[in-house]
């Protein structure tokens, strides 16, 4: 069977495992993922034994450490994966939740009632437990998931799918809700974006090459999330402790992944005292730091930034800085270089703080914290599918509600419209 064939068979079975997954109740839906990851776990040993070919092969090709250390899975990682099943399990089902519900003058009841959408195409890229993750939201919503996960962790993403479909088979759901694509040919992410018909929403998840081929080539709706330029303000009455703290994890706690702060801005009348401390410490976490002319008259070791800079997502030990004279400056910085990923403040000020939630208008926007809280699991979401930076169906964290739609339901007693 040719690859046009094979992926048109998965998506025809994935939307007959969804008509029926969405009538499937919460209980079973929630024994299965409790059931998964149990056996995620007592496999743990196997999914290691195989994960290690994909980390090896990723040696070979020279894959940068960022990406082998989101590739790579132990007992840890592999007790994360099943905790986050375990919390999706417990949270509260969507799927025919009423919403709202209002009385028109006829006497009809009106409302709206969450349902799933239906099939869910989901390419991403390294991160073996994103495999499990976006099983598990879509099959707590009641949509049905086709994975196409990256050539460098194939053998990883078969281990997981294949223990997650072992489940379903002593369950009542169809395996067609979980199906992961086998081939690491690009062509068959081609033949998926065609299918229409049969495929109710595609979300990339990866480097901002990926997402923008995904958008160019497919003829189903996706959510965007081309990169994530994060950043923190640090303002003029900011607590400096606080703000060596939350800079520091914001940047080096994790840096290759998206809601990793990437432009550091800072308040004219706080740089003197706050940057050349904040600097060091950069220094001693291995950052490099590249800044504005106003930030290197302070620090002139920082290397000079060019404009290239301030839009660039390092995923890496690399910072922008730049000096800027007042909120309002630093508002239109993130207004012209951010991508609408996570951005945060760190204030005394009441009144700064409101007006920085008010006005800036990306999908995460945070007070006295940092960006990595930008997070599904960090918010209470059980897991997400992924972060979206664009405004329809979904804005910021997807979790299970961001995975639903809602339709009309209407109560009469025998109204006819005149």
């Amino acid at each position: 069977m040719d690859i046009k064939a094979q992926i048109l068979e998965i998506a025809e079975e994935a939307r007959k495992a969804a008509n029926i997954l969405a009538r499937i109740p919460s209980d079973v839906k929630n024994k299965a993922l409790q059931d998964m990851a149990e056996a995620l776990v007592a496999r743990s040993d196997r999914l290691i034994e195989v994960n290690a070919r994909d980390l090896e092969e990723a040696e070979k090709s020279g894959l940068s450490r960022t990406m082998i250390d989101r590739l790579t899975l132990n007992g840890k990682t592999i007790a994360a994966i099943a905790a986050g099943l375990t919390d999706v399990a417990g949270l509260p089902d969507p799927v025919g939740e009423i919403t709202k519900m209002w009385r028109r003058p006829n006497g009809l009841t009106v409302g709206r009632m969450r349902i799933p959408l239906g099939v869910i195409g989901f390419i991403y890229e390294s991160r073996p437990n994103v495999t499990a993750d976006a099983a598990a939201l879509c099959l707590k919503s009641g949509n049905a998931v086709i994975l196409r996960g990256g050539s460098e962790a194939i053998h990883s993403n078969r281990a997981i799918v294949e223990i997650l479909q072992g489940v379903l088979q002593q369950s009542i759901i169809p395996q067609g809700a979980i199906q992961l694509i086998q081939t690491t040919d690009r062509q068959a992410i081609h033949e998926m974006l065609q299918l229409d018909e049969q495929i109710d929403l595609i979300i990339p998840r990866g480097g901002e090459d990926l997402i923008r081929a995904v958008v160019k080539d497919s003829k189903i709706p996706v959510i965007k999330h081309y990169k994530g330029v994060c950043h923190i303000f640090v303002d003029a009455d900011a607590d400096l402790d606080m703000a060596y703290a939350i800079c520091l994890n914001a940047k080096v706690q994790r840096p290759g992944v998206c809601n990793a702060m990437e432009t550091l801005l800072i308040h004219r009348d706080i740089a003197p005292r706050f940057l050349p401390v904040m600097a060091e410490k950069f220094r001693q976490a291995g950052v490099i730091l590249r800044g504005c002319e106003k930030s290197r008259n302070i620090c002139p070791e920082i290397e000079g930034a060019t404009e290239e800079d301030w839009y660039m997502e390092y995923l890496d030990l690399k910072l922008a800085v730049r000096v800027v004279d007042d909120l309002d400056d630093a508002v239109s910085h993130i207004e012209k270089y951010g991508s609408l990923h996570t951005e945060s403040i760190i204030t005394k000020d009441y009144a700064h703080a409101q007006r920085f939630l008010n006005e800036v208008n990306s999908s995460t926007v945070l007070v006295n914290a940092s960006t990595r809280f930008s997070d599904g699991f960090e918010l209470g979401l059980g897991a997400e599918i992924g972060i979206s930076t664009t405004k329809l169906q979904a804005f910021g964290p997807m979790g299970l509600e961001e995975l639903t739609t809602t339709k009309f339901i209407i109560y009469g007693n025998g109204q006819v419209r005149t």
